[in-house]
């Protein structure tokens, strides 16, 4: 019985993952840092991208370094949903619009914007946003589309768990919101870390099914558990704590969304920004998204392909699909040119699952990784990942 225990306990855990990616909407905006990606990558005219769709905040970002194309591609068609009805907007030039959905949260008259762009979205994403119009209506309950989808609930939860009718923890919110100082971010954490690592917070997050709502499958888990001291709610207290005393909070759009629920002009992604949008417009259509997986894309679409940004998601497959790495790494190789840029992140401090095939191409670019990923504005991750593949 006690060998059984822990299989089932596990099941569970993947069962509730799986429920939870397989018919939800996960990420409404990106939770990696695009200006420490485009340093990495080196974009330019002549790149051609394969990248993980996430929200797409990111891949809009990347346009902005002028690379050839960038295929968007995501496992979860709801994630290219929400790309391309981004997209829609771009192209139509209606930045006003693209704002309030995505800069404001708050869009009431979505169905009726979905009729009027549906020749420009995919069947599904039109259904789909027709179907879910309410994830922009601002409620009492839930007042931004900033708390909707699984990692948005969670937010909204957090929220409401360490900031919810505590009077000095609401004070110290507001007062980050206004820092423009390491020192001053500092010294409002010292007096408010007390109040923050309660019981009912490091419960929170020891809950399967928080860490299935942010995205996290049981193999990340495990890997902080085993390699971080004080397994998840000391990875994520040591992460957070870096946020809030480490790096500048006043252009830190990733947490201000969640503490204000909305962006504002001088603090969202790139792809919001009126200065952009010209750019942008221009160079939309070399952006374009597939449902499906990396392996099966690279299948469907061989290429000598320049750069790949593959997020966190082969943490997973190394626990759980060995063999499936094993073939995406030998499609990655065989759809890459020499000096191809490969960029990662992991929940571990380093990256050790890597196959053989890999290994013996990958030329990783160790300094400039490390030394970027001390200055990201998001610090959940336990490394970044960054290598070129040799001839």
């Amino acid at each position: 019985m006690a060998n059984t225990s822990p299989k089932l306990h596990h099941r569970a855990q993947d069962a509730t993952f799986r429920r939870v990616h397989g018919g939800n909407l996960v990420y409404n905006t990106c939770w990696e840092d695009p200006r420490l990606d485009r340093e990495m990558l080196r974009l330019d005219a002549d790149s051609r991208v394969v990248m993980i769709t996430s929200a797409g905040c990111n891949a809009l970002d990347y346009l902005l370094d002028n690379p050839a194309e960038i295929r968007a591609v995501d496992m979860n068609p709801r994630q290219n949903a929400l790309l391309q009805l981004k997209i829609a907007l771009i192209r139509r030039g209606r930045h006003a619009d693209l704002f309030r959905l995505f800069g404001n949260g708050s869009f009431p008259g979505l169905r009726d914007l979905v009729d009027e762009l549906a020749p420009d979205l995919h069947p599904y994403a039109r259904d789909y946003w027709r179907a879910k119009d309410y994830y922009f209506k601002s409620t009492r309950l839930n007042p931004s589309f900033y708390y909707r989808g699984t990692a948005g609930q969670m937010a909204w939860l957090a929220l409401k768990t360490f900031i919810g009718g505590r009077g000095r923890v609401r004070d110290y919110a507001a007062a980050l919101l206004e820092a423009r100082s390491l020192d001053e971010q500092h010294a409002l954490y010292d007096e408010i870390r007390p109040l923050l690592w309660t019981k009912l917070v490091t419960w929170l997050l020891r809950q399967p099914v928080a860490m299935a709502m942010l995205g996290v499958p049981r193999a990340q888990v495990r890997l902080i558990e085993s390699r971080f001291d004080g397994g998840i709610p000391g990875f994520l207290r040591a992460k957070l704590e870096q946020v809030l005393t480490e790096v500048p909070f006043w252009d830190n759009y990733f947490w201000q969304v969640y503490l204000r629920g909305h962006y504002t002009p001088d603090c969202c992604p790139n792809y919001l920004r009126q200065e952009h949008q010209a750019t942008l417009h221009a160079r939309v259509d070399r952006l374009s998204t597939h449902s499906t997986t990396i392996a099966n894309f690279l299948r469907e679409h061989p290429g000598a392909y320049s750069h790949y940004v593959l997020l966190d998601h082969q943490d997973w497959m190394a626990a759980h699909q060995p063999q499936a790495l094993e073939e995406e790494w030998r499609l990655i190789l065989e759809n890459s040119r020499p000096g191809t840029r490969i960029l990662m992140r992991s929940a571990s401090p380093s990256i050790d699952f890597l196959p053989g095939i890999a290994r013996e191409r990958l030329e990783p670019e160790t300094e400039l990784a490390d030394r970027l990923h001390r200055l990201d504005r998001v610090g959940t991750y336990g490394c970044t990942y960054l290598a070129r593949i040799t001839a």
